[in-house]
């Protein structure tokens, strides 16, 4: 899709289209090019009214592509890193037009800003109370990499995808889930320690054949890793939920559903080579096969699981 400005503020928006040389079909490109028309207010240092109506605007447009394009979990941190670059070329740039240009590729979304300035722009640690000056700060501190064009027009980043819900799969069991056993748990610290005390009783009284000790570590290793990563301190209405099922073959699924509906270093804290915390190493360490998929009808929120054998485990 492409979306150009004119000069009256109105845009145009339609699908690029290119050919797949494989198959010889036609086929929507992933990406967005927005041109905005600059109306600088040469009496201020801040954003003029006609060019303050844009940083909103570039949201509701990259949220839409997303959503577009399948990728609703990045809406929230491309919405920042774009309003962020969008605002310092706005304030900031040289040329009649600012160049937006947001791309999806093969395992990572890219986001480009065109000010038509040739000196380069870089990051500068504002005092503590200024109001501006924070935006590459920001940009350096959310976006997997950023970096300037060689002329120094064009200002980029990038986020990595995580997987889509088509490529999400639950680890692989070996026969049908028989029972559950669902655990609602308070979106706060106190709910690994509570799914420790609430796991116990459960698991003694459906006596899962395995190392129940080991399935609560497990539970609450999951539940504390939801805790610490995927809840918004202070934010209300957010849900943590847990179950326990037991198979025809008896293994037993750990799930873990939170509200943060991506996990981009998730292989990273499996490995250990991540800086998350060493919880899921240990779990994956001990032979637990670990995974993670999307839930919810918008694909909201995820699910981290754990797959536990029945016998005795070497801890």
């Amino acid at each position: 899709m492409t979306t150009q400005s004119t000069a009256q503020g109105r845009s145009d928006q339609r699908a690029l289209v290119a050919t797949d040389a494989r198959s010889g079909r036609t086929k929507a490109r992933p990406a967005l090019d927005v041109s905005i028309q600059r109306h600088p207010d040469s009496d201020s240092v801040g954003l003029s009214p006609a060019d303050s109506i844009w940083p909103q605007r570039l949201r509701r447009i990259v949220r839409a592509g997303l959503q577009y394009w399948g990728r609703p979990e990045l809406a929230e941190a491309a919405e920042l890193l774009l309003t962020e670059l969008a605002t310092n070329a706005l304030r900031h740039g040289q040329g009649p037009q600012i160049g937006v240009r947001i791309c999806l590729r093969s395992n990572h979304l890219k986001i480009e800003v065109n000010d038509g300035s040739l000196a380069r722009p870089g990051v500068r640690q504002a005092a503590s109370d200024d109001e501006t000056g924070r935006g590459l700060f920001l940009v350096a501190s959310i976006a997997d990499t950023w970096g300037v064009s060689d002329d120094g027009t064009t200002t980029w980043c990038t986020l990595p995808l995580t997987k889509g819900p088509e490529d999400m799969h639950p680890a692989a069991v070996t026969a049908p889930v028989v029972r559950e056993i669902p655990l609602d748990l308070p979106a706060d610290p106190s709910a690994a320690g509570l799914a420790r005390i609430k796991a116990r009783s459960l698991l003694t009284l459906a006596a899962w054949p395995g190392n129940q000790h080991h399935a609560i570590d497990v539970l609450h290793a999951l539940v504390n890793n939801a805790v610490q990563h995927a809840l918004a301190p202070g934010k209300p209405d957010q849900s943590l939920s847990a179950c326990l099922s037991m198979t025809e073959a008896h293994e037993l699924l750990v799930d873990v559903t939170d509200p943060l509906p991506h996990f981009p270093d998730f292989d990273q804290a499996v490995t250990g080579a991540c800086g998350r915390g060493r919880g899921l190493w240990e779990i994956a360490r001990q032979g637990v096969e670990l995974t993670w998929f999307l839930v919810g009808s918008g694909f909201d929120a995820k699910t981290v699981r754990a797959v536990l054998r029945p016998g005795l485990v070497e801890l």
